[in-house]
């Protein structure tokens, strides 16, 4: 929980009274590797600090499952846009590896915004983040070559590389895993 408090106070004056609400809402989770946290059409009703692993967000294919997004340690996650509107998701949320995680439901997150001076910020700046992650890869699909997406993961977001099996990661930059290996060889 540590960790949670730090990220916030980084951005926002976190007083030990709002602390106290914040805290004593969280309930901690722990899952396994290939975990589905949501089903796709199941609405969203958490939104989660990760204390340790990692967290896809795809749509379930037949074929091959369209990976988007992926969330690490330090970093919240969510199927926002459900959680927002209170309606069902059109993907899914699955952990990578074993993943622990301090959880908030919808309700609490709502007493918090009324309860606390700052849980207002807290939210705000939460969903800041989660907007400019979703924005830069739109942007990057749009701009880059899947070589540069490639390329602008490995310096923006090394981790990605180490934990996320290449398949994901190939979805996730709009090519096969054929095509990824080619990018590989030649930049290597």
């Amino acid at each position: 929980m540590d960790e949670i408090r730090e990220y916030f106070r980084q951005m926002v004056d976190l007083d030990d009274a709002d602390w106290q609400v914040f805290s004593s809402k969280l309930k901690k989770s722990e899952y396994r590797k290939k975990t589905i946290l949501l089903k796709q059409g199941e609405v969203e009703n958490h939104l989660s600090f990760i204390e340790e692993g990692s967290v896809r967000l795809y749509v379930p294919k037949t074929e091959n499952d369209l990976t988007f997004g992926f969330c690490f340690k330090g970093e919240f996650i969510s199927a926002y846009d459900s959680f927002l509107t209170r309606s069902p998701s059109s993907y899914q949320t699955e952990t990578l590896t074993k993943t622990i995680l301090w959880r908030l439901d919808f309700n609490d997150l709502q007493d918090i915004y009324k309860r606390t001076k700052i849980g207002n910020a807290i939210g705000r700046i939460t969903a800041e983040r989660l907007f400019l992650i979703k924005s830069r890869r739109e942007q990057s699909l749009l701009d880059d070559t899947a070589e540069e997406r490639y390329l602008k993961l490995f310096a923006e977001r090394p981790q990605l590389i180490k934990e996320v099996p290449l398949k994901y990661l190939a979805s996730y930059i709009g090519v096969t895993p054929q095509a990824l290996s080619r990018i590989r060889k030649r930049i290597s």
